[in-house]
């Protein structure tokens, strides 16, 4: 069979062992496409040392100009003729060659470190793949040292970095100041304390309650945490839940903390005014000049009393103070000298006043029970609780809203409530009416100053209500 001739080689093998030909070694003949092929290996054969010939008479120029040239120059195109090819069809193109400068904050990208319980700022570092040694050229900086000695679960550090390589740090270190570390051109670690001040505005808010002062609160703008303070200034005249009725009415004035141009959190309640059963309540904050600080009437008296009405946080009242109620598992009549209220298991008892524990233990159909001794021979009764707090020992002193305990059922209990007594030279009073001695009013030496301040903050709630009133009005 003959074979057909073809200008493509093929790596064909013979079969057997044919006799190698005899006289000089013939070459096979080379066509145009060969010979094109041929002159484009040698071109770019060419450009390639033409490059390596070019990297290197660079380097020899840049390295004795360090620091003569600008950052940033361009190579311009240059073009390369061929053995065979027109001039210009290869050429290397503009290209934009950038120095990286030293190590400082520019380039590199930023990592937020985020401090978990056992941590260090050892650990953190090498964690995070970061440089340890630049860590302690850091911790000899005084404010750095400072401000890093401590953190604790949850503090995060903002970190700039390039290849593990410090180029910044970032801690906040409280509310208004902030630890910032820079690497300087000069290799060296630089720290400053950064102030962000708070600004304080003091604006107001009006409501009208429909079903609940929460409600009312949030529909007023106010948030969770301003209206658990205006329910905790006149929790001493007001049963924020069996009290309120339909259409009460509050005024706040308050303080409103901003940063950087954004609202950081809510401040402190500065005047209000409660609407109760057609009865104005009004209360001024006053801080004296030794520091201390409490709400009071607009004519001196402490807002607080010396005992709370509730001493828990409680779902409903599941049994009054009745002298002729019958007992639920004894089934006969026996007095109820208390108030039950009636909460979830676990939930905090805290101490109706300042006093000291005379009883913790174990007390017939009380069960675990805790009982408090108060000045003017008064005793309060802390009943059915679930286990007691470390406050809650005898001989221990508390103070008013200090954990005693916490709800149970144990003792004479079909469920978790509180039972608590009120007893006066040893006589039951029913905790929820009886007249509460009053907590002490503004000191006499400050009480000029009291005055001038507390009529200020009257003005003004009298400006909100007037206010308010013509916007009605127009409505």
């Amino acid at each position: 069979m003959t074979r057909r001739k073809t200008q493509v080689w093929h790596d064909y093998k013979p079969q057997g062992n044919p006799k190698p030909e005899s006289g000089p070694l013939r070459l096979p003949r080379l066509g145009a496409e060969h010979l094109r092929w041929f002159l484009v290996g040698i071109g770019i054969s060419i450009a390639i040392l033409a490059l390596q010939t070019l990297s290197n008479t660079r380097s020899q120029v840049l390295e004795p100009m360090a620091g003569a040239l600008p950052s940033t120059f361009q190579m311009t195109g240059i073009p390369l003729e061929l053995p065979g090819k027109p001039a210009g069809n290869l050429v290397i193109t503009q290209a934009q060659v950038t120095e990286t400068p030293p190590a400082t904050g520019a380039g590199g990208h930023s990592v937020t470190l985020t401090v978990r319980p056992g941590d260090s700022m050892d650990l953190l570092f090498g964690r995070n793949n970061l440089d340890r040694g630049d860590l302690a050229e850091i911790l000899r900086l005084e404010e750095a040292r400072s401000a890093m000695r401590l953190v604790h679960p949850g503090d995060t550090i903002q970190i700039h970095q390039l290849d593990g390589k410090i180029l910044g740090l970032n801690r906040k270190i409280d509310e208004t100041h902030e630890l910032e570390v820079t690497l300087s051109d000069s290799g060296n670690y630089q720290s400053r304390i950064i102030e962000h001040p708070l600004e304080t505005r003091v604006v107001y808010a009006h409501g009208t309650i429909k079903n609940s002062l929460f409600v009312a609160g949030r529909e007023a703008g106010i948030s969770d945490k301003v209206t658990m303070n205006l329910a905790g200034i006149f929790a001493w005249d007001v049963d924020f839940v069996l009290d309120i009725r339909e259409n009460d009415e509050f005024v706040v004035l308050y303080e409103e903390l901003w940063q950087d141009g954004s609202r950081v959190k809510d401040g402190e309640i500065l005047a209000a005014e409660f609407v109760n059963h057609g009865e104005t309540l009004r209360a001024i904050r006053y801080t004296d000049s030794e520091g201390h600080t409490d709400y009071f009437s607009p004519e001196g008296n402490s807002m607080r009393k010396a005992f709370i009405r509730a001493p828990v946080d409680f779902t409903r009242i599941s049994s009054n103070f009745n002298p002729n109620r019958k007992h639920p598992i004894l089934n006969t009549i026996r007095a109820h000298k208390g108030v039950d209220y009636s909460a979830p298991t676990g939930t905090p008892i805290k101490a109706a006043g300042d006093g000291k524990v005379i009883f913790a233990g174990r007390k017939n159909g009380y069960g675990n029970c805790v009982i408090l001794q108060h000045g003017g021979n008064i005793t309060t009764l802390y009943a059915h609780m679930s286990k007691f707090s470390k406050d809650g020992r005898v001989g221990r002193r508390v103070v008013q809203g200090q954990v005693v305990g916490y709800v149970g059922a144990t003792g004479l209990a079909t469920a978790p409530h509180l039972h608590y007594e009120y007893r006066l030279n040893g006589v039951h009073r029913n905790p929820r009416t009886v007249k509460l001695p009053q907590a002490n009013p503004v000191a006499a030496k400050f009480r000029e100053d009291f005055l001038v301040e507390a009529d200020a903050m009257m003005s003004q709630l009298d400006m909100v209500r007037q206010t308010r009133l013509a916007a009605v009005a127009s409505d």
